[in-house]
């Protein structure tokens, strides 16, 4: 393993930020083959950076993991023999990129790493969106600055100046565009348990194993409480007074929004209605197809057959493992989130491990919500933050360490001293 793989790593940050914004930029950058050759190569040098980043140590505790990667390797095989068209090849490749995500655990698990990774992001990614900003539309502006809301997770570490810089990005982000309604979930929610920090003394561990229980189960009774006809949560709006709505200009244009309008639980109709029909509720149709759509019709200008009614991937990311995985796939991502927020709050040395942990919770629960399937900077940084939950090296630095460590993040000179302290040559990453 050279510097080639740790530049290689580090560039690969760059291509994500600007592939996380290129659907919303009036400047979008390559084609679908360019994309599949980048995100081919951030795939490959996750895996290649096992070998020299990845403590083995870790083995044991990325078991469930391990099995979840595996079974998408066997969905993605399966479709191999299923796709049949242009289109189908389509979605089996790009999918298949998305679905092999997860290896950046060989990175995440590595405190070194994940601070050189974020650290380089805040040095070159954070300026550059000074320029492109005026191309950016929508929630593009939310989906760039996502490593922000990684680092808010650990906003009591930093001096008052750090401290009141992030929480004006956060500000800028939440207030920039309302109709971005998962931009003001996440960066809200990272806001308030970094701030659970300052309440240590009063939340217990056992506290905080208890929430996180609640949003592993929240989702399921959620959905129980739908399919009963007793309460959905999507449809709000019919057990609230008053004007939700605002206005929101995109691409020059103005328009009124409802900040509470149900734009999920058709979308979960169609999903189970379609397992249903074809039957492939357990197993998953493969990567290579979508669900059928009642509401929604597509239609290409050229001599490829393609499914008018066939959605391929949907806005909630569970949909879609579901569809592509079945009941087997979601399981065992439970199992992931279940195991590692389970190691974070369980078995660390820290009081801020735990908060990592409850935030893994929380995104299981919002997976029912939102979260699109893609490589982009929050899906990594999601399995960046699994990987820290996973990682014996996170778990077992004392509260001190991880302000030392969060510190490296945003000063090189703190990223020297923590260097120095935990005795790794720079060069080597």
């Amino acid at each position: 393993m050279t510097q080639k793989t740790n530049k290689l790593l580090l560039i690969s940050i760059l291509a994500i930020t600007i592939s996380s914004v290129n659907q919303w930029s009036d400047l979008p950058i390559g084609n679908t083959l360019f994309w599949w050759i980048i995100n081919s190569i951030i795939i490959f040098s996750f895996f290649r950076s096992k070998n020299k980043y990845y403590d083995h140590s870790n083995d044991s505790n990325i078991t469930t993991l391990k099995w979840y990667i595996f079974w998408n390797l066997i969905c993605i095989i399966r479709g191999c023999f299923v796709a049949d068209n242009y289109w189908e090849w389509k979605n089996l490749i790009g999918t298949s990129l998305v679905m092999m995500l997860p290896l950046s655990i060989y990175v995440s698990t590595n405190p070194n790493l994940v601070q050189k990774i974020t650290s380089f992001w805040l040095k070159y990614a954070l300026p550059l969106f000074v320029l492109i900003f005026p191309f950016l539309q929508g929630e593009a502006i939310g989906r760039y600055l996502i490593p922000v809301s990684f680092i808010l997770l650990f906003l009591p570490c930093f001096t008052t100046k750090w401290k009141i810089f992030l929480l004006l990005i956060a500000l800028f982000v939440i207030t920039s565009y309302l109709g971005a309604r998962s931009n003001i979930i996440k960066f809200g929610v990272t806001i308030l348990i970094g701030l659970l920090y300052y309440l240590r003394k009063f939340i217990s561990v056992k506290l905080i194993n208890f929430l996180r229980f609640i949003l592993l189960l929240l989702p399921l009774i959620a959905v129980m409480l739908a399919v009963a006809n007793v309460f959905n949560i999507f449809q709000i709006g019919d057990y609230l007074s008053g004007d939700y709505s605002t206005t929101t200009t995109v691409n020059g244009q103005s328009d009124d929004e409802n900040l509470i309008v149900d734009t999920r639980t058709f979308l979960y109709l169609d999903v189970i209605n379609s397992a249903q029909k074809y039957n492939y509720s357990w197993f998953g149709r493969t990567p290579a197809r979508g669900n059928e759509s009642t509401f929604f019709e597509f239609s290409v200008a050229n001599d490829y057959t393609y499914p008018s009614n066939e959605r391929y991937s949907n806005e909630v990311s569970i949909l879609n493992i579901f569809t592509w995985t079945g009941l087997v796939g979601v399981i065992l991502y439970f199992f992931v989130f279940f195991h590692s927020s389970y190691l974070a709050i369980k078995k660390s040395k820290n009081n801020f491990m735990p908060l990592i942990g409850l935030y893994v919770a929380f995104r299981w629960c919002y997976s029912w919500v939102e979260d699109f399937n893609r490589i982009d900077l929050s899906n990594l940084y999601l399995w960046i933050t699994i990987g820290i939950c996973y990682s014996k090296a996170f778990r077992e630095k004392t509260d001190q360490e991880i302000k030392n460590w969060a510190n490296g993040i945003v000063n090189f000179s703190a990223r020297k001293l923590y260097l120095k302290q935990n005795k790794i040559a720079t060069g080597n990453g």
